[in-house]
């Protein structure tokens, strides 16, 4: 399958700093089509007196003095949600994804802003220079570094398939003979699915709640969507399951502007560091142990 293909590319271009215990990543890790409405923002107080991170973090230029802009959907749990509370570091936001921007905004000395918008929007925000990072369970494609510039991997993801409980589907070779697919608009799960079943048996969705409903309502029969929010997906809706084989493996990683190679330097030393010294297993234990 040619899905097969993208995905070795892939991985001879992100280097895995983190394996994710069964998680599961909206496929391209991409989600949503771009919304016109206007993204809710949250800024956190970061700790300005922080240590930066060795090398040229002094050089490195964001959209806004002193701030670190994160674009994301928080609509991806475990890796990106809207908190009960004030979440971390009071950005209303919580996640693996948003603990780790918080952490690369601390060793940076930048005050980390979430801008929380459709997968799509969040793209196109950072192609576009109106966010300086994207983490939003984002594969790497080769397609998408055409377009911006990514690190290197900190987890990694699997692509889930969601079932009703008695289907006949029963691993990825089986949907082949889905009347219909549901998957979330823009991520790798759309991709893979659009280029092994044709696009005739994919059905695209705003967000992973929007295709797990079109299930239980009949109108597609399976879902693909990253296995971490498949496993809250089918936890949360009865008379649904997470099948045990996954539809295909991938990396996570964090995008920044192509023009910004700094950026993406400094964030990549700052991945490096956090790897070293436990802080991403930590982060990842977290909240994988709370599901």
């Amino acid at each position: 399958m040619k899905k097969l293909l993208s995905l070795l590319l892939a991985a001879s271009m992100c280097v895995v700093l983190l394996a994710a215990c069964g998680s599961n990543g909206s496929a391209d890790a991409g989600k949503g089509a771009a919304s016109s409405a206007p993204a809710a923002s949250a800024a956190a107080s970061g700790d300005k007196s922080a240590d930066k991170a060795d090398g040229d973090a002094a050089e490195v230029k964001t959209i806004e003095s002193g701030k670190l802009i994160m674009a994301t959907n928080a609509q991806f749990p475990p890796y990106e949600m809207v908190a009960d509370g004030d979440g971390v570091n009071g950005t209303g936001f919580e996640g693996i994804d948003v603990e780790i921007a918080a952490a690369i905004a601390e060793k940076l000395g930048l005050e980390l802003q979430i801008d929380d918008m459709d997968f799509d929007a969040a793209l196109t925000a950072v192609q576009q220079g109106k966010c300086d990072i994207v983490l939003a369970g984002l594969t790497y494609t080769d397609e998408r570094a055409q377009l911006m510039s990514f690190s290197d991997s900190y987890a990694q993801g699997v692509q889930a398939i969601i079932v009703k409980d008695g289907s006949s589907i029963t691993g990825p070779d089986d949907l082949a003979n889905a009347a219909m697919i549901g998957t979330q608009r823009g991520t790798t799960g759309y991709i893979y699915c659009t280029d092994d079943f044709g696009e005739d048996h994919v059905a695209a969705y705003d967000n992973g709640a929007a295709a797990v409903q079109a299930l239980q309502n009949g109108q597609v029969d399976a879902v693909v969507i990253d296995k971490m929010p498949a496993e809250t997906f089918a936890a949360e809706n009865d008379g649904l399951k997470v099948l045990d084989t996954a539809y295909t493996t991938e990396d996570y990683c964090a995008a920044m502007n192509k023009d910004n190679e700094a950026l993406t330097k400094e964030v990549n030393k700052v991945l490096a560091e956090l790897k070293a010294d436990g802080t991403l297993d930590q982060i990842v234990a977290k909240y994988i142990n709370a599901q």
